[in-house]
């Protein structure tokens, strides 16, 4: 039976943002928080209606890892649903409380979505916001099969891809790619608060991507890094060690560590896996577009890469400080450049020569 009511406890950002993508796809949804106001703003965006005891056919908690487990104690004393799943970002800590509470570990499937936004909450949720994205499944050797195959069928729903994981491993991997990262980068943003203003006046969008994760919610995060601590505190030693390496060098002008790292640092973001899911899988070339900051710009610019046939892979913007124009970097196959280089000029743009030889990644 395919799953036509879902029960989503907790109406932040990815409970509410679950929420808005079943009910695209004609599940009805029913809305559960602590929180009275969150559940009524879920409400009211169309995320679903309040829950009033009524059974569903899976229920997706999507509260902080160290409640998930007491939730899901609750809720399978009231028989809220034949299986359960849950979101929380890591995984060992709410499979342990599930244990410690004694709950029925055949009908719940650990998971959690790879996906989020800098912002919180239900205003901030998306009904896209999991397209695309990995979604870590993490089944015990209890799991039964009805409860996986109804989570698989709600991640699916969702857009999300399933990627099966054991939850050590899980935990380990996020450290790498997810947690230790935001330390990083609330290290490097904090480092701008006593910096003064002149250094800010010339801050690019190099800054802007290194600190962008930084601007989560500090409490939210506390609570994530508190149930994965020491694979966290691991990868913030290596990074660590790294860096006061590189300090070193540039102290003594032995610079032959700073390169070593620079290269392995090239080396391990081409294996981060793009829009073609997998490493190394196509190199672009990148076009760089001078735009003014006007009113449907953006949209002629996306309607003359239309009229030359040529397909837009990414795009990002950088944004010039205290200037009314900006620079639009976008992605396309190589073979492409010559003929959207063109086709924007003849529209009007200044487009400056594309380098050759120079990949944009993926």
């Amino acid at each position: 039976m395919p799953i036509e009511k879902a029960l989503v406890v907790g109406t932040g950002l990815i409970g509410t943002s679950a929420a808005l993508a079943l009910r695209e796809k004609g599940v009805a949804v029913y809305l559960s928080d602590v929180d009275a106001h969150a559940v009524r703003l879920a409400c009211e965006l169309g995320a679903g209606q309040e829950w009033a005891g009524e059974e569903a056919d899976l229920a997706l908690i999507a509260v902080p890892p160290h409640l998930v487990g007491e939730r899901l104690a609750g809720l399978q004393k009231q028989r809220a649903a034949p299986a359960y799943t849950d979101v929380a970002s890591v995984k060992a800590e709410p499979i342990a409380d599930a244990e410690r509470l004694g709950c029925d570990l055949t009908s719940y499937v650990p998971g959690h979505p790879l996906a989020g936004r800098e912002r919180s909450g239900p205003a901030a949720a998306r009904a896209d916001l999991f397209l695309g994205r990995p979604w870590a499944l993490c089944p015990g050797s209890e799991t039964g099969a009805d409860a996986l195959r109804r989570t698989r069928e709600l991640v699916s729903l969702c857009g999300a891809n399933v990627v099966t994981v054991g939850a050590g491993e899980h935990d380990s991997a996020v450290a790498l790619v997810s947690h230790a990262p935001h330390v990083v980068a609330s290290a490097v943003a904090a480092s701008l608060v006593s910096g003064g203003d002149v250094p800010l006046s010339l801050a690019g969008q190099g800054l802007r991507d290194v600190t962008r994760i930084a601007a989560g919610n500090p409490l939210l995060w506390r609570k994530i890094l508190a149930g994965n601590t020491l694979p966290v505190a691991g990868v913030l030693e290596r990074i660590a060690a790294d860096l006061a390496s590189a300090a070193s060098a540039l102290r003594s002008g032995e610079l032959d560590d700073v390169l070593d790292l620079l290269r392995r640092g090239v080396e391990g973001h081409a294996r981060i896996p793009g829009k073609h899911s997998g490493p190394g899988i196509r190199a672009f070339a990148v076009v760089q577009v001078v735009l003014r900051d006007r009113p449907g710009e953006l949209a002629r610019l996306f309607n003359a890469a239309e009229l030359a046939d040529v397909n837009i892979e990414d795009v990002r913007l950088e944004h010039s400080t205290g200037l009314p124009v900006g620079v639009a970097e976008m992605s396309v196959r190589p073979e492409d450049t010559g003929r959207l280089a063109e086709a924007l000029r003849f529209h009007g743009w200044h487009v400056p020569p594309v380098p050759v030889g120079t990949p944009a990644g993926r």
